[in-house]
Formats: structure tokens, sequence, C-alpha cells
């Protein structure tokens, strides 16, 4: 992530700004910083869970909602660009620029941002009350890091590699790695 021209704005100042930018920018604590561009790995493993998702959740109040969608994480004082959320909230269904109770969110690791999506994401992500699950994707290691929330506010990992299928307890569904990691080739 790299900061665009260390600008700095409130929160509503972000969002009107923002509405104007052809790139995206994810905002920390009135700092701004560019997105850069995906590779074709990564927007095919982020296509396939968002489908996979989408087809499980048809039906319920639940909405699996892509990268273009704005997250506002207001303890942190922060809007991120998650790879994939899934709200089941009613507010989410009606809001226009942002969700802000999001019960899944998943990141695509790529080189630039492994370090920051494990870390001071993470950190802002469990702010959220309404979270239950972070998902880590690990395109080349074949892995999916579930993170869950416990009734005790701890966070426990579940470790799905090798694995026929990747649990959604908190979505009530489970995805196939291979639909998952379909579409990509061994390196």
């Amino acid at each position: 992530m790299q900061t665009a021209e260390r600008l700095r704005f409130s929160a509503e100042d972000y969002l009107a700004w923002e509405e104007t930018q052809a790139e995206k920018h994810e905002f920390v604590a009135g700092e701004v910083f560019a997105m850069t561009g995906a590779r074709q790995a990564h927007v095919l493993v982020s296509g396939n869970i968002h489908s996979a998702l989408k087809q499980r959740l048809r039906g319920t109040p639940c909405r699996a909602y892509m990268v273009d969608m704005k997250l506002r994480v207001e303890s942190a004082d922060a809007f991120f660009y998650p790879d994939i959320m899934v709200s089941c909230h009613p507010d989410d269904r009606k809001a226009e620029q942002y969700l802000a109770n999001p019960s899944l969110i998943l990141e695509v690791l790529s080189d630039s941002t492994a370090d920051y999506d494990r870390g001071g994401k993470f950190v802002a992500y469990r702010k959220l009350e309404s979270l239950r699950e972070y998902l880590i994707v690990d395109i080349e290691a074949r892995r999916v890091e579930c993170f869950r929330r416990t009734a005790d506010n701890d966070w426990l990992l579940h470790d799905y590699v090798g694995e026929v299928a990747c649990k959604l307890t908190s979505l009530g569904i489970q995805i196939p790695m291979s639909e998952i990691f379909e579409d990509i080739e061994a390196a």
C-alpha cells in the first residue's frame, strides 16, 4: 500500500474525495493509501470465492460483496476495501457507500499486502463486533487460514490446507478447496 501524496482527511472528507477518484484508496486515521492492481491468480481466487458464497447464500438475508465495496471500522477511524465481505445485517443491506457490520471478511494475500493483512488490518477488523470469521487465502500454499471469534472474544485459527473443504461456521456453509483454487495452476 502506498500513501497517496500524503493526503490527510477527516472520515467525511475522505468519503467525498474518494467518490471523485479513478483509483481506490484506503483510509486509516486521516491518512489515505492508494490501492494497487491485483495479479490474475488473485482475481481468479477472489472471483471463485465470491461466486461460491453468492450461490450458497441465495435465499438468506446474507450478501457477499467484492473488493469495490468499502468497509468502515469506525473504532479504528478507517475505511478498507476487503477482497470479500459477507454481511447479514439489515443496516448494511441499505448502505450506499460502505458496510459496517460484516460477519465474514476475506483477504487474498499478495506479496505487497501479506504482512498488513495479517497484522494491522486484522487488528482493525477485530474491533468490529459483528465479525465472526476472518479468512486469509494464501494462493501459493493452497491454504485458507480461518480465524474464528470464540464466545470469550478470542480468535481461534482453523488452518485449511490439504482439506476437502473450508468450513464457514458463521454462515453455516462450506466451500470445497478445489472450488476456491479452481483454474489456478500449481507453482
